[in-house]
Protein backbone atom coordinates (compact mmCIF):
# COMPACT_ATOMS: atom_id res chain seq x y z
CA UNK A 1 0.00 0.00 0.00
CA UNK A 2 1.39 3.40 -1.03
CA UNK A 3 2.21 6.01 1.59
CA UNK A 4 -0.30 8.38 -0.03
CA UNK A 5 -3.05 5.78 0.32
CA UNK A 6 -2.15 5.15 3.97
CA UNK A 7 -2.49 8.86 4.68
CA UNK A 8 -6.09 8.87 3.48
CA UNK A 9 -9.09 7.69 5.47
CA UNK A 10 -12.23 6.66 3.62
CA UNK A 11 -15.29 8.08 5.35
CA UNK A 12 -18.96 7.57 4.36
CA UNK A 13 -20.23 10.27 2.02
CA UNK A 14 -23.03 11.14 4.41
CA UNK A 15 -20.47 12.26 7.01
CA UNK A 16 -21.60 15.29 9.03
CA UNK A 17 -19.28 18.23 9.49
CA UNK A 18 -19.56 20.76 12.31
CA UNK A 19 -17.58 23.83 13.27
CA UNK A 20 -18.08 26.36 16.01
CA UNK A 21 -15.83 29.01 17.50
CA UNK A 22 -16.04 30.43 21.01
CA UNK A 23 -14.61 33.74 22.17
CA UNK A 24 -14.36 34.10 25.94
CA UNK A 25 -14.10 37.50 27.63
CA UNK A 26 -13.37 37.53 31.35
CA UNK A 27 -15.83 39.64 33.32
CA UNK A 28 -13.88 42.07 35.53
CA UNK A 29 -14.86 44.72 38.04
CA UNK A 30 -13.40 47.29 35.66
CA UNK A 31 -15.69 46.14 32.84
CA UNK A 32 -18.81 46.13 35.01
CA UNK A 33 -17.99 49.59 36.36
CA UNK A 34 -19.03 51.05 33.01
CA UNK A 35 -22.66 49.90 33.46
CA UNK A 36 -25.38 50.39 36.11
CA UNK A 37 -25.46 46.61 36.75
CA UNK A 38 -24.30 43.39 35.15
CA UNK A 39 -27.70 42.70 33.53
CA UNK A 40 -27.39 46.00 31.64
CA UNK A 41 -23.80 45.11 30.74
CA UNK A 42 -24.81 41.79 29.15
CA UNK A 43 -27.81 43.26 27.32
CA UNK A 44 -25.80 46.18 25.94
CA UNK A 45 -22.85 44.06 24.82
CA UNK A 46 -25.05 41.37 23.26
CA UNK A 47 -26.90 44.03 21.25
CA UNK A 48 -23.57 45.35 19.91
CA UNK A 49 -22.34 41.79 19.24
CA UNK A 50 -25.43 40.84 17.23
CA UNK A 51 -25.31 44.03 15.15
CA UNK A 52 -21.64 43.55 14.34
CA UNK A 53 -22.12 39.84 13.60
CA UNK A 54 -24.74 40.70 11.00
CA UNK A 55 -22.29 43.08 9.33
CA UNK A 56 -19.59 40.38 9.29
CA UNK A 57 -21.96 37.80 7.76
CA UNK A 58 -22.00 35.65 10.90
CA UNK A 59 -25.56 34.39 11.05
CA UNK A 60 -25.76 31.96 13.96
CA UNK A 61 -24.38 33.65 17.07
CA UNK A 62 -25.12 33.11 20.75
CA UNK A 63 -23.97 35.08 23.79
CA UNK A 64 -23.75 33.07 27.02
CA UNK A 65 -23.59 35.00 30.31
CA UNK A 66 -24.60 32.24 32.73
CA UNK A 67 -21.27 30.35 32.56
CA UNK A 68 -22.82 27.29 30.94
CA UNK A 69 -20.68 25.22 28.60
CA UNK A 70 -21.76 25.12 24.93
CA UNK A 71 -22.06 21.70 23.28
CA UNK A 72 -22.86 21.56 19.55
CA UNK A 73 -24.44 18.68 17.62
CA UNK A 74 -26.03 18.22 14.20
CA UNK A 75 -29.80 17.87 13.90
CA UNK A 76 -32.37 18.34 11.17
CA UNK A 77 -34.29 20.66 13.51
CA UNK A 78 -32.93 23.50 15.64
CA UNK A 79 -33.08 22.98 19.40
CA UNK A 80 -31.39 24.52 22.41
CA UNK A 81 -31.43 22.46 25.59
CA UNK A 82 -30.05 24.05 28.78
CA UNK A 83 -28.95 21.89 31.71
CA UNK A 84 -27.54 23.04 35.04
CA UNK A 85 -24.04 23.39 33.52
CA UNK A 86 -24.39 23.10 29.73
CA UNK A 87 -26.24 24.53 26.75
CA UNK A 88 -26.65 21.93 24.02
CA UNK A 89 -27.21 23.35 20.53
CA UNK A 90 -28.71 21.11 17.86
CA UNK A 91 -28.81 22.59 14.37
CA UNK A 92 -28.29 22.03 10.65
CA UNK A 93 -25.61 24.42 9.30
CA UNK A 94 -27.31 24.57 5.89
CA UNK A 95 -30.58 26.01 7.17
CA UNK A 96 -30.53 27.33 10.72
CA UNK A 97 -29.65 30.87 11.81
CA UNK A 98 -30.06 32.49 15.23
CA UNK A 99 -29.09 35.35 17.55
CA UNK A 100 -29.71 34.58 21.22
CA UNK A 101 -28.63 35.83 24.64
CA UNK A 102 -28.51 33.08 27.26
CA UNK A 103 -28.46 34.78 30.65
CA UNK A 104 -29.64 34.49 34.23
CA UNK A 105 -31.16 37.36 36.16
CA UNK A 106 -28.98 38.90 38.87
CA UNK A 107 -26.10 36.56 38.11
CA UNK A 108 -22.53 37.77 37.70
CA UNK A 109 -20.81 35.72 35.03
CA UNK A 110 -17.17 34.72 35.23
CA UNK A 111 -16.99 34.95 31.43
CA UNK A 112 -18.96 36.36 28.55
CA UNK A 113 -18.87 33.58 25.99
CA UNK A 114 -19.67 34.33 22.34
CA UNK A 115 -20.49 31.20 20.33
CA UNK A 116 -20.29 31.34 16.52
CA UNK A 117 -21.91 28.38 14.75
CA UNK A 118 -20.76 27.81 11.17
CA UNK A 119 -23.51 28.09 8.55
CA UNK A 120 -23.84 27.21 4.90
CA UNK A 121 -22.49 24.26 2.91
CA UNK A 122 -19.05 22.60 2.76
CA UNK A 123 -18.27 23.46 6.37
CA UNK A 124 -14.84 21.83 6.45
CA UNK A 125 -13.74 23.32 3.12
CA UNK A 126 -14.79 26.80 4.27
CA UNK A 127 -13.53 26.49 7.85
CA UNK A 128 -10.62 28.91 7.35
CA UNK A 129 -12.92 31.54 5.81
CA UNK A 130 -15.25 31.19 8.79
CA UNK A 131 -12.32 31.65 11.19
CA UNK A 132 -11.19 34.75 9.27
CA UNK A 133 -14.69 36.23 9.63
CA UNK A 134 -14.58 35.66 13.38
CA UNK A 135 -11.11 37.23 13.60
CA UNK A 136 -12.39 40.27 11.69
CA UNK A 137 -15.41 40.44 13.99
CA UNK A 138 -13.25 40.39 17.13
CA UNK A 139 -10.85 43.00 15.71
CA UNK A 140 -13.81 45.35 15.31
CA UNK A 141 -15.50 44.40 18.59
CA UNK A 142 -12.54 44.98 20.91
CA UNK A 143 -12.30 48.77 20.27
CA UNK A 144 -16.02 49.00 21.12
CA UNK A 145 -15.55 47.45 24.55
CA UNK A 146 -15.48 50.08 27.29
CA UNK A 147 -12.62 48.30 29.09
CA UNK A 148 -9.38 48.14 27.08
CA UNK A 149 -7.32 45.75 29.25
CA UNK A 150 -9.24 42.63 28.26
CA UNK A 151 -7.96 39.51 26.54
CA UNK A 152 -10.12 37.14 24.52
CA UNK A 153 -9.63 33.36 24.56
CA UNK A 154 -10.53 31.84 21.18
CA UNK A 155 -11.35 28.17 20.66
CA UNK A 156 -12.05 26.68 17.24
CA UNK A 157 -13.86 23.32 17.37
CA UNK A 158 -14.31 21.10 14.31
CA UNK A 159 -15.95 17.68 14.12
CA UNK A 160 -16.49 14.96 11.56
CA UNK A 161 -19.07 12.38 12.65
CA UNK A 162 -20.16 9.18 10.91
CA UNK A 163 -21.40 5.65 11.57
CA UNK A 164 -18.57 3.13 11.73
CA UNK A 165 -21.02 0.48 10.50
CA UNK A 166 -22.28 2.45 7.48
CA UNK A 167 -21.14 -0.16 4.92
CA UNK A 168 -22.91 -2.98 6.77
CA UNK A 169 -26.14 -1.01 6.38
CA UNK A 170 -25.69 -0.68 2.61
CA UNK A 171 -24.04 2.74 2.53
CA UNK A 172 -21.16 1.81 0.23
CA UNK A 173 -20.20 5.30 -0.99
CA UNK A 174 -17.20 6.87 0.69
CA UNK A 175 -14.81 9.76 0.19
CA UNK A 176 -11.05 9.69 0.74
CA UNK A 177 -9.96 12.39 3.22
CA UNK A 178 -6.31 13.34 3.45
CA UNK A 179 -6.67 14.82 6.89
CA UNK A 180 -4.46 17.75 7.87
CA UNK A 181 -4.07 19.73 11.05
CA UNK A 182 -6.11 22.92 11.36
CA UNK A 183 -2.95 25.02 11.31
CA UNK A 184 -1.77 23.45 8.03
CA UNK A 185 -5.18 23.91 6.42
CA UNK A 186 -5.42 27.51 7.63
CA UNK A 187 -1.91 28.34 6.47
CA UNK A 188 -2.80 27.17 2.97
CA UNK A 189 -5.89 29.40 3.08
CA UNK A 190 -3.94 32.43 4.35
CA UNK A 191 -5.64 32.42 7.75
CA UNK A 192 -2.99 33.49 10.30
CA UNK A 193 -2.75 31.78 13.69
CA UNK A 194 -0.45 32.81 16.57
CA UNK A 195 2.72 30.76 16.93
CA UNK A 196 1.82 29.69 20.45
CA UNK A 197 -1.65 28.34 19.71
CA UNK A 198 -2.63 25.07 21.32
CA UNK A 199 -4.08 22.14 19.39
CA UNK A 200 -5.68 18.83 20.18
CA UNK A 201 -7.09 15.99 18.06
CA UNK A 202 -9.07 13.04 19.36
CA UNK A 203 -11.88 10.60 18.60
CA UNK A 204 -14.90 9.95 20.81
CA UNK A 205 -17.33 7.06 20.61
CA UNK A 206 -20.47 6.38 22.63
CA UNK A 207 -21.28 2.71 23.15
CA UNK A 208 -24.89 2.12 24.26
CA UNK A 209 -25.15 -0.67 26.83
CA UNK A 210 -27.80 -2.75 25.13
CA UNK A 211 -29.75 -5.52 26.85
CA UNK A 212 -27.88 -8.05 24.68
CA UNK A 213 -24.49 -6.69 25.78
CA UNK A 214 -25.42 -6.69 29.46
CA UNK A 215 -26.78 -10.23 29.29
CA UNK A 216 -23.57 -11.47 27.68
CA UNK A 217 -21.30 -9.95 30.33
CA UNK A 218 -23.28 -9.96 33.56
CA UNK A 219 -24.80 -12.69 35.72
CA UNK A 220 -28.54 -12.39 36.32
CA UNK A 221 -29.95 -10.35 39.23
CA UNK A 222 -26.73 -8.58 40.16
CA UNK A 223 -26.09 -5.11 41.51
CA UNK A 224 -22.36 -5.37 40.90
CA UNK A 225 -21.56 -4.14 37.41
CA UNK A 226 -17.80 -4.40 37.81
CA UNK A 227 -17.50 -7.47 35.52
CA UNK A 228 -19.22 -5.56 32.70
CA UNK A 229 -17.00 -2.49 32.98
CA UNK A 230 -13.85 -4.54 33.50
CA UNK A 231 -14.49 -6.62 30.38
CA UNK A 232 -15.15 -3.48 28.35
CA UNK A 233 -12.00 -1.86 29.72
CA UNK A 234 -9.85 -4.91 29.00
CA UNK A 235 -11.20 -5.23 25.46
CA UNK A 236 -10.70 -1.49 24.83
CA UNK A 237 -7.11 -1.51 26.09
CA UNK A 238 -6.28 -4.62 24.07
CA UNK A 239 -7.78 -3.21 20.86
CA UNK A 240 -6.04 0.18 21.15
CA UNK A 241 -2.71 -1.21 22.31
CA UNK A 242 -2.59 -3.45 19.24
CA UNK A 243 -2.70 -0.30 17.08
CA UNK A 244 -0.19 1.67 19.21
CA UNK A 245 -2.85 4.10 20.45
CA UNK A 246 -1.59 5.18 23.86
CA UNK A 247 -3.73 8.14 24.97
CA UNK A 248 -7.10 6.67 25.81
CA UNK A 249 -9.97 7.05 28.26
CA UNK A 250 -13.08 5.14 29.28
CA UNK A 251 -15.89 7.02 31.04
CA UNK A 252 -18.93 5.19 32.40
CA UNK A 253 -20.16 7.39 35.24
CA UNK A 254 -23.00 9.25 33.52
CA UNK A 255 -20.95 12.42 32.99
CA UNK A 256 -20.14 14.14 29.70
CA UNK A 257 -16.43 13.74 28.80
CA UNK A 258 -14.61 16.97 27.96
CA UNK A 259 -11.08 16.72 26.58
CA UNK A 260 -8.42 19.32 27.33
CA UNK A 261 -4.67 19.63 26.89
CA UNK A 262 -3.36 18.96 30.39
CA UNK A 263 -0.10 20.74 29.58
CA UNK A 264 -1.86 24.10 29.33
CA UNK A 265 -5.10 23.82 31.26
CA UNK A 266 -6.18 22.80 34.73
CA UNK A 267 -8.28 19.67 34.52
CA UNK A 268 -11.18 19.41 36.95
CA UNK A 269 -14.53 17.64 36.92
CA UNK A 270 -18.00 18.99 37.72
CA UNK A 271 -21.43 17.53 38.49
CA UNK A 272 -22.12 17.08 34.74
CA UNK A 273 -18.73 17.08 33.04
CA UNK A 274 -15.86 14.62 33.35
CA UNK A 275 -12.68 16.43 32.39
CA UNK A 276 -10.04 14.36 30.58
CA UNK A 277 -6.55 15.79 30.40
CA UNK A 278 -4.07 14.53 27.81
CA UNK A 279 -0.64 15.88 26.99
CA UNK A 280 -0.08 15.08 23.28
CA UNK A 281 3.68 15.54 23.72
CA UNK A 282 3.94 12.56 26.08
CA UNK A 283 4.69 9.26 24.34
CA UNK A 284 4.06 7.00 27.35
CA UNK A 285 0.73 5.28 27.95
CA UNK A 286 -1.98 7.64 29.27
CA UNK A 287 -5.09 5.70 30.32
CA UNK A 288 -7.89 7.47 32.18
CA UNK A 289 -10.78 5.47 33.64
CA UNK A 290 -13.90 6.71 35.38
CA UNK A 291 -16.46 4.04 36.25
CA UNK A 292 -18.09 2.63 39.36
CA UNK A 293 -19.21 -0.98 39.57
CA UNK A 294 -22.07 0.00 41.89
CA UNK A 295 -23.82 2.08 39.23
CA UNK A 296 -25.12 1.05 35.82
CA UNK A 297 -25.07 3.68 33.07
CA UNK A 298 -26.81 3.71 29.69
CA UNK A 299 -23.73 4.63 27.66
CA UNK A 300 -19.98 4.07 27.87
CA UNK A 301 -17.78 6.79 26.38
CA UNK A 302 -14.44 5.93 24.79
CA UNK A 303 -11.85 8.56 23.88
CA UNK A 304 -8.68 8.08 21.82
CA UNK A 305 -6.40 11.12 21.61
CA UNK A 306 -3.76 11.75 18.96
CA UNK A 307 -0.14 12.43 19.86
CA UNK A 308 2.02 15.19 18.39
CA UNK A 309 3.57 12.79 15.87
CA UNK A 310 0.13 11.73 14.67
CA UNK A 311 -0.64 15.31 13.64
CA UNK A 312 2.45 15.86 11.46
CA UNK A 313 3.24 15.06 7.82
CA UNK A 314 -0.13 13.58 6.89
CA UNK A 315 -0.24 11.47 10.03
CA UNK A 316 -3.87 12.21 10.93
CA UNK A 317 -5.15 9.94 8.16
CA UNK A 318 -3.00 7.09 9.43
CA UNK A 319 -4.10 7.86 13.00
CA UNK A 320 -7.82 7.70 12.14
CA UNK A 321 -7.30 4.48 10.15
CA UNK A 322 -5.66 2.94 13.24
CA UNK A 323 -8.53 4.18 15.41
CA UNK A 324 -11.08 2.64 13.05
CA UNK A 325 -9.19 -0.67 13.04
CA UNK A 326 -9.09 -0.65 16.85
CA UNK A 327 -12.81 0.11 17.11
CA UNK A 328 -13.68 -2.60 14.60
CA UNK A 329 -11.67 -5.11 16.63
CA UNK A 330 -13.37 -3.92 19.81
CA UNK A 331 -16.88 -4.19 18.39
CA UNK A 332 -16.14 -7.61 16.90
CA UNK A 333 -14.96 -8.77 20.32
CA UNK A 334 -18.21 -7.48 21.82
CA UNK A 335 -20.31 -9.12 19.12
CA UNK A 336 -22.18 -6.01 17.99
CA UNK A 337 -24.66 -6.39 15.13
CA UNK A 338 -23.31 -3.98 12.51
CA UNK A 339 -26.42 -4.16 10.34
CA UNK A 340 -28.72 -3.08 13.17
CA UNK A 341 -26.61 -1.12 15.64
CA UNK A 342 -25.00 2.28 15.15
CA UNK A 343 -21.60 3.40 16.44
CA UNK A 344 -20.99 7.09 15.77
CA UNK A 345 -17.32 8.03 15.44
CA UNK A 346 -16.60 11.71 16.13
CA UNK A 347 -13.24 13.01 14.96
CA UNK A 348 -12.46 16.25 16.82
CA UNK A 349 -9.91 18.92 15.95
CA UNK A 350 -9.50 21.90 18.29
CA UNK A 351 -7.22 24.91 18.40
CA UNK A 352 -7.07 27.67 21.00
CA UNK A 353 -5.19 30.91 21.55
CA UNK A 354 -5.49 34.28 23.25
CA UNK A 355 -6.07 37.56 21.49
CA UNK A 356 -4.33 40.24 23.60
CA UNK A 357 -5.85 43.51 24.69
CA UNK A 358 -5.49 46.55 22.47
Amino acid sequence: MSLSHQQKVYIPKDVRSNQYITAEIKVTDALLAHYPDHNTCYQTLSHAIFNLAEQEELYNVHVITNDKLPVVRFHTEAYCFPTAEQIIFFYNPEYHEAQSLHSKDDYRARKIRIVFLATGEDIRINSADFHIKVQSFLAKLMPQLPEKNLTIKIRDHQHLSYDLFAKAKGNKESYGYKLRSISDRYKARKCPLPEGHGSLCYVTVKLPLSRKLKRAMLPEDTNDFTPLYQKLEDAFIQATSAKQLKQIAMVANGLTPLVRNSKYEQVEGTDEVQMLGFDPNVEEQQFIRHWDGNHLVETVNFTIAAGVKDCKDGGLGRYLNRVEDALKNLTSELGLDKSREELIVRFHQHISYQKPAL
